[in-house]
This record gives C-alpha cells, structure tokens and sequence, in this order.
C-alpha cells in the first residue's frame, strides 16, 4: 500500500489538520530504513512522559505490532496491521472494546500510529495471486519509523535528566545534612542565630514539592549552600576568637614560671643529654598547653570536617571544566539537544545518545556512572566517541576504564590531554 496517500476517516469521525500532518510526515519520512519493532517499543517506553500515553495505550500499541509477521519494521513491506477489536481485546488480556477504542484514539492522537479506513470501516487486506498482500485498510504503523530519531533523542534527554536529579538530589541530602550539624555545633555559642539558621533551613524544606523537578533541586541548592557558607564562616570567626584567647592565656602561665626557670640555671645538668637533671619538672604550664592544644585540634577537625566535604554538596562538583571537554571532543555537540551542548546537562544528554549509538550495555554504563561519576563518565564517552572507529568493542573498553579507575590508575584529565595534543599534531601536519 502506498503510505503517500492521505486517508480520512471512516463515518462521523473529522479530519484533523494534525492527523494530516502526521500522514504527510510518516510518508515522507519512511521511504527506506527498517528497525527491530521490539527495541522501537522499548525506546517509545521510555519516552512515554514526553508522548503523553499511559501504560495502558502503551499495551494496545503493543497488541499491535504484535500482529507485525516480522521482526523488523521495514517500509517496503508495508506497515498496515489489520486485527479486529475481538483479536486485540484477547492480546491486550481481556480489555473491554470501549477501552480499547480510547486507547486507540489516544495513540492517534499523539502520532504514534495512523488509521487506514476501508470504504466500509472494516480492517482487513486484499492479496494477489501469489498471496503477497497488496492493499490493507486497519492501523498504520508507519510514524513510528518515521519519528525513530525523535523518540531516542527524547528518551536520551529524560534518561540524562533522571540521572542528574538522582545526583542533584542526592546532594541536597548532603547539604542537609552538613547544615544541620554545624547548626548543632555552633547552639552551644550562639543560639540566637542558630535558631535563626534552623528556621531558614526549615522554610526552604517546606517550599520543596513532593516529587521537585529540576529547578526546583538547583534552587535548594544553591541556597542551602549560601547558608552552609555562612555557617562555616561563622564557626571560623570562632574558632579564631577561642584560639586567640586561649594563645593570651598560654603565653600568661608562661610569664609567671619564667622566674623560676631563671632560678635553676646554676643547677647542675647533664650535657650528653642537654637537659637539667636537678630541676623540677613544671607540671602546670606543659599540661595546660598539652590541654589547651588538645582542644583546639577538637575545636578544628569539627570545623574543618564539614568545610572539606563542601566540594560533595556543590552544585556539580566536577574535575575538568565543560568548555575543555568541547574543545578536545567537539564531535559530541553534534548529539545535543538541538544540535549544541550549553551546560553539562546538556552534555549528560548526548553521553546517553551517544552510550546507545556506540552499543554500550546499560550494566557497563552503570558501572561507570557509579564509579567516576555521571559527569566524568559522560566525558570519558566524549572521548571514546572520538576514537571510536579504532576502538573494535567500545563497552569492553568503558569496562576496562571503570576498573582502573577503582584502582586509582585512571585519570580523565590525562584521556583529555591526550585528545589535545593529538588535535596539535594534526593541526601541525595540515599545516
């Protein structure tokens, strides 16, 4: 059957201007190029949020390539599926005839299929001799070849987005948690603006949603940040103002046994040892300086400890900056979301492109982002996507990068400068 023909609809049902423009597209769109329907399936699956379909339409349309005799989608072999409601009603496990029309409708509605009505309303398709079908009236599975690029893109995008938010959220905890111990650690010394502290960090708790979108995490954020930053300089002031004190202090106890020390000097002393042997040990000064020291180091490490994990709860905290990355792997732009890459979200996007593309696993994949890190995994595939004519198994390699760099032998800085100097010695051979 010719796809190119544009088809209305059978009895009461109007022409829409969108259904006319969803056959004019998926004829245009589908003239070469097949794909395995299943993996078509699972990518629209993925994308569902962004497709506005439920589940449940998502099983009708997987009733319907169902009814596809072969593996592959493949334009030349026509893409028109022609069960009755009785036979979809069985594969979708009993669902009710007026179901199953709105579920139909909906998934005409967001061009995921195309309906080819027989003059009579009826699906059903007349053979040749050879019993080769030539034309077929039912459900035309021609747009979701023809929108293939789009529906992977989308999946692309909310795949790199649940990732970030795993990240971006799993940072907001760390912050509160880093928040609320420094506002524990400074009520002993000034309660006035630790409660004030606490009631900031209580309205910002309260202005989050139940399930925050993205924005939404990057705000908190940032605010909770600032506010770990006031904290941890607060606490800073402190802890100066207690070892200045305690310095005053020190230095005072040792004034008041200097003349006692002066007194001893005529002493007989030992002089392999260097010391005096008659004299009396202070026992006040060295134990009050031992004590004071003591306290100090407690007094620090406390402080310190949460300004040294400032680095987890930053907004991204990553080791190479993005503008090096396009620079030494400038053919991952090409994979963004439309075409340019503006931030590392953006970035974390065209990895999950570009992951699919080069036929990583999802296990190998994971095991990267758990262990560099989403960021730095992204751009390790920047650079692989480089190379990847010379590389024979991309994943075995992603594999192998992974494990050393549990053993700390791996360095994505090192990978970058690599791609620098070579794009140097290409320039210089042109040249």
């Amino acid at each position: 059957m010719d796809c190119g023909i544009v088809t209305t609809p059978f009895g009461r049902r109007a022409m829409s201007l969108g259904m006319l423009a969803h056959q004019l597209s998926s004829a245009s769109a589908v003239d070469e190029g097949k794909v395995d329907k299943w993996k078509l399936f699972r990518t629209v699956c993925a994308a569902k949020s962004s497709l506005g379909v439920s589940d449940r339409s998502l099983a009708v349309l997987n009733a319907l390539l169902s009814f596809y005799p072969k593996t592959e989608l493949a334009a030349a072999e026509g893409l028109v599926v022609f069960p009755s409601n009785a036979q979809l009603s069985l594969r979708t496990h009993g669902m009710a005839e007026t179901t199953l029309r709105r579920h139909l409708a909906t998934l005409i509605e967001a061009g995921l299929i195309l309906r080819r009505d027989s003059p009579n309303g009826k699906r059903y398709a007349r053979r040749d001799r050879q019993g080769a079908i030539g034309q077929a009236f039912g459900f035309d599975l021609a747009p979701l070849l023809a929108r293939m690029a789009e529906f992977e893109a989308e999946a692309a995008r909310l795949e790199a987005d649940r990732r970030y938010l795993q990240v971006m959220r799993e940072r907001v905890s760390l912050s509160r948690r880093d928040v609320a111990k420094l506002v524990d650690l400074l009520r002993s010394s000034d309660l006035a603006y630790a409660e004030q502290a606490e009631t900031r960090c209580q309205a910002i708790y309260m202005s989050l949603s139940r399930k925050p979108s993205i924005a939404e995490i990057e705000r908190v954020l940032t605010v909770l940040a600032q506010l770990q930053d006031e904290l941890t300089n607060r606490l800073e002031n402190l802890l100066k103002t207690q070892n200045t004190a305690a310095n005053e202090r020190q230095n005072e106890r040792h004034i008041q046994n200097s003349e006692s020390d002066y007194l001893s000097e005529s002493e007989p002393s030992d002089e392999r040892l260097g010391v005096t042997l008659s004299r009396k040990p202070s026992a006040e000064v060295p134990e009050l300086s031992h004590d004071m020291g003591k306290s100090a180091k407690i007094e620090t490490s406390a402080v310190q400890k949460p300004h040294q994990h400032r680095g987890e709860t930053s907004p991204l905290n990553r080791t190479v900056p993005l503008p090096l990355v396009l620079k030494a792997c400038p053919q991952i732009r090409d994979y963004g979301p439309s075409g340019r890459i503006d931030n590392w979200r953006d970035l974390l996007t065209a990895a999950t492109v570009v992951k699919n593309m080069l036929a990583i696993s999802p296990d190998a994949y994971d095991e990267a982002c758990a262990t560099l890190g989403p960021e730095t995994t992204a751009t390790v595939l920047a650079c692989l996507l480089e190379r990847a004519e010379h590389i024979r198994s991309v994943g075995a390699y992603l594999r192998d990068l992974t494990r050393r760099a549990k053993t700390q032998s791996f360095a994505v800085s090192a990978m970058l400068a690599a791609r620098l100097r070579a794009q140097t010695s290409v320039a210089a051979m042109d040249g």
